[in-house]
């Protein structure tokens, strides 16, 4: 008998920022990334977003830019020490409506996989903490000695979550139609095409556009946005666009 599966994005959908911010401060902390690559790289984009004036994902993939380069020629085990401290830390950060989601699919005995473009360090931790069958992040490729080489496969864009989805699907034997996916942006999208029931948590605008244009899509859609401590669901003929 096929499976039933949960897809669940992490940054944004399950933790209520992205954990590469997380990790991010964390470096800067360590003195692995110098304090000043924040101020002239990364406070300008962070502004921007903050007064929506910006893109969430340039401010992201800035720092993901700058991730990359930190990281080259460091060890394994020196990125796994600072992920387990970030999730220590802050992987209680999380949407009671996504916590509560996780907690249904497991009860009803569904397959829960994590798909983040997050390190796959850091969604390793978060993925284990919240008790998942299994997950993939972001790839950062390592040499025969463990340390970094500063080169990555990425898992924050639709095509690879995509692929991902059907590498997962083999290993099941998953039932698409029946699965259900839950994500916030447009890298999230191939996820929502693929399953019977999509959910966009505090989506962006640019993912509902996406949504909005694709009827099939949109019909099985639903939205669910948490804003304190207050849940409000909905489907996408609530949305309208110019």
């Amino acid at each position: 008998m096929a499976h039933i599966a949960a897809f669940f994005d992490i940054d944004g959908t399950l933790y209520r920022e992205g954990l590469i911010t997380a990790t991010f401060k964390m470096l800067i902390k360590s003195e692995i990334i110098e304090q000043d690559r924040w101020f002239n790289e990364v406070k300008e984009k962070y502004t921007k977003w903050d007064k929506r004036i910006g893109n969430y994902d340039d401010y992201l993939l800035k720092m993901a830019e700058i991730y990359v380069e930190a990281v080259k020629g460091l060890h394994q085990s020196q990125i796994e020490f600072i992920a387990k401290r970030v999730v220590e830390q802050n992987g209680d950060r999380v949407y009671t409506f996504t916590r509560d989601r996780i907690q249904y699919h497991k009860d009803q005995g569904h397959k829960v996989i994590t798909i983040s473009g997050s390190p796959e360090e850091l969604v390793k931790e978060m993925s284990q903490k919240h008790g998942v069958d299994n997950y993939i992040g972001t790839h950062y490729i390592k040499d025969a000695k463990n340390y970094f080489t500063g080169e990555i496969r990425p898992m924050w864009d639709s095509r690879n979550k995509e692929k991902a989805v059907m590498d997962f699907v083999k290993q099941y034997d998953i039932d698409l139609s029946k699965s259900y996916a839950y994500g916030d942006t447009a890298g999230d999208l191939s996820m929502f095409k693929m399953v019977g029931h999509p959910t966009a948590v505090n989506p962006t605008r640019e993912l509902l556009t996406k949504i909005k244009s694709d009827p099939d899509v949109a019909e099985k859609t639903k939205v669910a946005v948490e804003r304190k401590d207050m849940i409000y669901q909905m489907d996408m003929s609530f949305f309208e666009f110019e």
